[in-house]
């Protein structure tokens, strides 16, 4: 399938069909109420253009005819254009913090994303949300328990809040221990810009 780059929208994003380390930036273009094109590519597709990206890797995003590579820095450079990350430096900084602590989650639930067993990938998710997650979503409770907002960082809406929603948002079952943690995700979920897009958005295997 041939994908023209050069008309419609100036955002054009390009990533597989489902949510991986393309949705955080979904959600941004949702809650800023951004237009952009959704383009989903198939794993046929995916040879022939992993050659012209940057690093032989998706999301790549296009703004007009430049592109910009890796999912945190389009998440980064998408979040300060639309006045999610923060209203200072400190803000913005403890927004990156939060990012890159939501890093080392993703990285820990690899092993489980990518089993095919049904049974095992059940088992190894309750070992992993016992041994290894627990502590991470303790801390996220509690940072929310002390912050004196319904946010993670500031008095609004950041890139921070969507991150943490949308793992919230992809393994549901995070939420049943931390009631904080699970309000959190429920005032995110029915903002209506974000409703609108869960939505909406295709249902897809990840």
């Amino acid at each position: 399938m041939e994908h023209n780059l050069s008309k419609a929208e100036p955002f054009k994003l390009i990533y597989f069909n489902g949510r991986g380390r393309a949705e955080v930036i979904r959600l941004l273009f949702a809650q800023a109420d951004v237009s952009y094109e959704d383009i989903r590519i198939n794993r046929t597709e995916w040879p022939a253009l992993k050659s012209k990206t940057p690093y032989g890797h998706i999301p790549i995003l296009y703004v007009n005819d430049k592109v910009l590579a890796e999912s945190h820095a389009i998440e980064r450079y998408l979040a300060r254009k639309f006045g999610l990350l923060g209203t200072n430096e400190w803000e913005a900084a403890k927004i990156d913090e939060i990012i890159c602590n939501l890093e080392d989650v993703w990285q820990k639930m690899q092993s489980w994303l990518h089993e095919g067993n049904a049974t095992e990938k059940d088992e190894m998710f309750k070992k992993l949300v016992k041994e290894t997650i627990a502590p991470f979503m303790q801390r996220y409770e509690q940072f929310l328990l002390n912050s004196r907002s319904p946010y993670f960082v500031g008095n609004k809406i950041s890139l921070a809040d969507i991150a943490v929603f949308n793992m919230l948002n992809y393994f549901q079952e995070l939420r049943t221990h931390y009631p904080k943690l699970a309000e959190f995700a429920d005032k995110i979920g029915q903002m209506p810009r974000i409703k609108a897009w869960i939505d909406k958005r295709p249902n897809t295997n990840f």
